[in-house]
């Protein structure tokens, strides 16, 4: 590593230099000579490996909030997020206690081919206890290339001994729309959790399954962005060739813009998006362009406002530096990104989470749609056409608290290992659960109980100020397990969430 630095140093060295360029030359010699003198002279025997990687880490502190140095153990589960698959058994799991409980079995995967179950106990993987194992730390076991296989040992309710599984890895499917289905007989809706490779193909599939409804919510709460490419490729979907969809300028790469390459499959059916302030960077995007050509509703609460374009460079080892080169502009030309200090990162992320009331008061940047000539606001983020502020009268601290302490989680897996098989033949399908299915009074009093149990004190009144808000989140939950993600998502919508709708009233009535 010390010859690499010094051959860059000596390279540096032999080109024609500004004074600019001077200065950033001493700094490096500087960083070079600390690097040289740490290693030969310190007291200790130094791994220099994390004083490195430290020391990017720091230079990058001291610039835009997005701008990170990723490692290479890091840098594997950034990719498998983005490549939409990866290899493994095939199971949802989550940790309850200090063991692995299997949540759901993948339909088709491995685990499912081998007789694994939801609600089975996961107590050895290999030769390895599973018992007492990080959450982080299980994938690293469970997966592996395909074709190889793991054992695994798992203690199942109403069995005696343990069972024992030989499973063979093979692809697992990552997929970015967790829900499609009919809101109403004449709304379509999609959820899109996260922008990855596999993103749009996934989304017409579900376009074409909801039989390419013309009036459209697409839910893009949460979605923290991704691809560009994908988001891009969102954004033409619903616009005209030659639309304007994207700019880029920085200041060492050359400004870029992105126009729809064809036309798009719905060029004419009424569309709203929903937003929240966990939207973000491709999120934006599409959000901007269709706003932008008055092409969408959007609804919901101003996005995040992360508007920086990030260049990913290998570094050799598997690791990566994400470097900010220019700034998104939507297609009115607004900028995506909100203002932000240098090297005060801590701080701009508290602004956030502070809320975004104070986006919505003072004088902002205005700037005009480009069919309507609507005037939208610009100075970061996407603010919605259709504000919808966030009801948070059920979330009392009493019900956070059970959040918190994991009371929820615990209780819902063991109500669900004793009743799922019931559920499953009482409710075959999610219309039955829907129409048919309350919360028991019994899982209220194990949450009261398990929560006192966990150092929560029962507080009467924001229990029962919290129990609508249980309700519905304790449906969903089992829905979940029933039906996968799309039931979760089902029952939430139609039960707690005021912008979804006011989406479907008014595509309803376009």
């Amino acid at each position: 590593m010390l010859r690499t630095l010094l051959l860059l140093l000596g390279m540096v060295c032999l080109l024609p230099l500004r004074a600019q360029d001077e200065e950033a030359l001493r700094q490096l010699q500087k960083f070079v000579r600390t690097y040289r003198y740490l290693h030969s002279l310190y007291v200790d025997t130094v791994s220099m490996a994390p004083v490195v990687e430290g020391a990017i880490e720091g230079m990058l502190e001291q610039l835009d909030p997005h701008s990170a140095y990723i490692g290479a153990e890091e840098m594997k589960q950034v990719e498998v997020s983005f490549d939409g698959e990866f290899s493994g058994i095939g199971i949802e799991f989550s940790l309850m206690r200090d063991t692995i409980m299997v949540v759901n079995t993948i339909a088709g995967g491995p685990a499912e081919r081998v007789g694994m179950l939801p609600n089975d106990r996961i107590v050895r993987i290999d030769t390895l206890s599973a018992v007492g194992m990080k959450q982080n730390e299980v994938p690293k076991y469970l997966r592996g290339k395909q074709g190889t296989k793991v054992d695994v040992e798992v203690v199942r309710r109403g069995v005696a001994e343990r069972l024992h599984f030989r499973i063979t890895r093979d692809k697992i499917p990552l997929n970015t729309v967790d829900a499609a289905y009919m809101a109403s007989p004449h709304v379509g809706y999609i959820k899109v959790n996260r922008f990855g490779r596999t993103t749009m193909s996934e989304f017409r599939a579900a376009y074409e399954k909801l039989g390419r409804p013309q009036r459209l919510i697409l839910d893009l709460r949460g979605n923290g962005g991704g691809l560009m490419d994908q988001a891009i490729e969102m954004a033409e979907f619903f616009l005209p060739k030659g639309s304007l969809l994207l700019s880029t300028e920085g200041r060492a790469v050359p400004p870029t813009s992105d126009y729809a390459q064809r036309d798009g499959e719905n060029l004419h059916g009424k569309v709203a998006v929903l937003m929240d302030e966990v939207s973000a960077s491709a999120s934006e995007i599409v959000a901007g362009a269709l706003q932008d050509w008055d092409r969408a509703t959007i609804i919901g609460r101003p996005s995040f406002g992360k508007g920086l374009v990030q260049r990913q460079i290998p570094l050799g080892d598997g690791s990566a530096v994400r470097l900010t080169v220019a700034r998104y502009h939507t297609p009115s030309g607004r900028v995506i990104q909100r203002p932000y200090e240098r090297g005060k990162r801590n701080e701009y992320y508290l602004d956030h989470l502070r809320g975004y009331a104070d986006s919505l008061d003072g004088e902002a940047l205005q700037y005009r749609t480009l069919k309507e000539g609507r005037i939208v606001k610009g100075g970061g983020g996407i603010r919605p056409d259709i504000l919808i502020e966030e009801d948070t009268t059920g979330y009392t601290n009493y019900y956070a608290a059970l959040i918190r302490r994991g009371v929820i989680q615990e209780v819902m897996a063991s109500y669900l290992e004793r009743e799922r098989v019931t559920l499953a033949q009482q409710y075959p399908d999610f219309d039955r659960f829907d129409a048919g299915y309350e919360v028991p009074e019994v899982l209220y009093e194990a949450l009261r109980e398990a929560g006192e149990r966990q150092g929560v004190a029962f507080d009467e009144a924001q229990f029962a100020a919290s129990k609508p808000w249980m309700a519905s989140q304790l449906k969903a939950l089992t829905a979940q397990r029933l039906f996968g993600t799309e039931g979760f998502y089902r029952v939430m919508n139609a039960a707690r969430v005021e912008s979804f709708q006011r989406a479907v009233s008014l595509l309803e009535q376009a």
